[in-house]
């Protein structure tokens, strides 16, 4: 089933799992976007999809969507030691993510891309011999991570959304490019923001610019050499135990 969905003020697109697509990948709360139209038909639903793109006023896709999803399909080719993937190592990352729920056979069981796998076939790709436009993972290895039944290996965990603001912004050249000082101007940006919206009681504009705020301090903490999740347990290590009262809507601390 395909769903076109609405961002008010931002755009409208189209997804297989709005939750996975709208929600985790790009942040907006169910609050935060509509559903304008259902359907099983590819075709119908790509053409609807611009046809409302207009009519909204917004910015046209120069692809439908069911040529995009043929160009982008997710070819896996299995042999009988390796899944090898259709694109350089460089682009796996993305193609990957834009591949979740994608099912392959191997001689060791059913294969499936999902927010469990990707780290790990990120991790474990490795470049073809042959061809450097493709990669390659070792089927038996995958096997024992997530088909094989193993009561002495824990449960790989789920893929975070930090973990997944970090393969974006690693995707987008941020850690690359981008320093800790412009990230920390952009913070200020954005807290602007923030404060703009607290004034004018707009609370769209609240949850967006906590969320930019939220994923601004990822990539810093990131830049920094630090996971955001350490930054947040550190101070609330701190903050668990502390003593005081509310003093004009402030909490303030009992100094010793």
């Amino acid at each position: 089933m395909y769903t076109i969905y609405h961002i008010p003020g931002k755009k409208i697109g189209v997804t297989r799992n709005i939750n996975n697509r709208v929600t985790e990948q790009q942040g907006y709360a169910p609050d935060e976007y509509e559903v304008l139209l259902t359907s099983d038909d590819i075709d119908y639903i790509s053409d609807m999809e611009i046809e409302l793109q207009k009519s909204y006023g917004y910015k046209v896709d120069r692809q439908k969507y069911n040529n995009l999803i043929k160009s982008n399909k997710m070819n896996i080719n299995a042999t009988e030691q390796t899944s090898t993937f259709p694109c350089p190592m460089n682009k796996l990352k993305g193609r990957l993510m834009d591949s979740i729920d994608t099912t392959w056979e191997t001689d060791f069981g059913s294969f499936k891309i999902t927010k469990k796998t990707i780290p790990w076939i990120i991790k474990n790709a490795r470049v073809s011999m042959f061809n450097p436009q493709r990669t390659y993972v070792y089927n038996k290895a995958f096997a024992k991570e997530f088909v094989e039944s193993r009561t002495d290996k824990k449960q790989e965990p789920e893929v975070g959304i930090y973990d997944l603001i970090r393969i974006w912004a690693d995707e987008k050249g941020i850690y690359n490019k981008g320093d800790s000082k412009t990230q920390y101007i952009k913070l200020m940006e954005e807290a602007g923001e923030l404060a703009q919206a607290i004034l004018k009681n707009d609370e769209t504009e609240v949850i967006d610019a906590i969320g930019d705020m939220v994923v601004v301090l990822t990539n810093l903490a990131a830049l920094r050499g630090h996971k955001i999740e350490t930054c947040v347990k550190s101070a609330y290590s701190v903050i668990k135990s502390r003593q005081g009262k509310m003093i004009n809507g402030t909490f303030v601390k009992t100094t010793l």
